[in-house]
């Protein structure tokens, strides 16, 4: 058992764990993908090199990693945004204003995230647990846009699975226009998701 004030060993390892994964974020900033060795991550977390492989098998590992953690806090706030008062449309708005926030506050991520997907074209390996980790995060969408649908007494006009993924491709394809186009509208995403849910209200006579 750990004194008072200090860790635990399984305390430690998650402490250790956390600061590579922020240092991870930090040099795949500055560096992009291939040149973001894990010496360069280990020596910025100030650990060693043995410390990073105890943790992660790898750079890809760990990118799925920070991956998992984003999806993570981009769903609480989709389940807090649908969990507050307003119609559907207020709320597809407040989402979209949301992940561009999002966005604006973390553009090297955002790079970041485009650089592995082109990674993971060329990788099957890594291309597969990618989009392991995207269909377990649209799954989680279609669960609480299912949930809020009940609660708001509205029936999808088709499987909400496919609502989610129009939702995240959208999403994408926003975040992908604005790494190379500074002049995309700030609600252009909200817009979007606007009509597409009117327009899946409209077809079910909501």
């Amino acid at each position: 058992m750990a004194g008072p004030g200090r860790l635990t060993r399984k305390e430690q390892q998650a402490r250790t764990r956390s600061q590579l994964m922020a240092a991870a974020g930090r040099v795949f900033a500055g560096h992009g993908l291939h040149h973001a060795s894990v010496d360069r991550v280990a020596a910025e977390a100030g650990y060693t090199k043995g410390a990073f492989y105890a943790n992660f098998a790898s750079k890809e590992e760990l990118f799925l990693a920070l991956v998992e953690e984003r999806f993570a806090a981009r769903m609480a706030a989709l389940d807090a945004e649908l969990g507050s008062p307003g119609t559907p449309a207020d709320h597809a708005r407040a989402g979209g204003a949301e992940f561009t926030a999002f966005l604006r506050s973390d553009a090297e991520w955002e790079r970041l995230f485009f650089e592995f997907a082109a990674h993971a074209a060329r990788d099957d390996a890594f291309r597969g647990e990618l989009v392991r980790r995207w269909h377990a995060l649209i799954a989680r969408m279609a669960v609480l846009i299912g949930d809020y649908a009940r609660t708001a007494g509205i029936t999808p006009p088709g499987p909400v699975e496919r609502f989610a993924l129009m939702i995240f491709t959208m999403a994408n394809g926003v975040a992908l226009q604005r790494t190379v186009d500074p002049d995309v509208p700030e609600d252009l995403l909200s817009d979007m998701l606007e009509l597409l849910t009117l327009g899946a209200l409209a077809k079910t006579g909501g």
